[in-house]
């Protein structure tokens, strides 16, 4: 943990990054679910129209019909690290991976 704070600087809660993407995970506010979201560092981002950095936006839904939409944008500088600080979440929140790895144990079980 103490080297994604270093990457991306501050609270890394529900952030993870690998060589080539970074990985959310993310419940609507309507359920339950936790879904995990992966960027692809290399194509889903755009270049900002200042020209300094990057972002994407995801819009994230679950199979089950109870959950909203989340939609998810996200800010990177020119190396492609998140800006935490400018991170916008609608629909939804952004929970850790142990959330999530809950919820998948559930689902499972059930």
């Amino acid at each position: 943990m103490n080297l994604l704070k270093k990457i991306f600087g501050g609270d890394t809660s529900g952030v993870e990054r690998d060589n080539r993407a970074v990985y959310f995970y993310v419940q609507p506010l309507r359920c339950d679910d936790v879904l995990r979201v992966r960027v692809d560092l290399h194509n889903d981002l755009s270049l900002r129209d200042d020209g300094d950095g990057y972002w994407v936006r995801k819009l994230i839904s679950s199979g089950n019909y109870k959950c909203n939409q989340v939609e998810l944008t996200l800010y990177f500088d020119s190396n492609r690290r998140l800006q935490q600080d400018m991170t916008e979440i609608q629909g939804g929140k952004i929970v850790d991976r142990e959330a999530f790895d809950a919820w998948q144990a559930q689902t499972t079980a059930e």
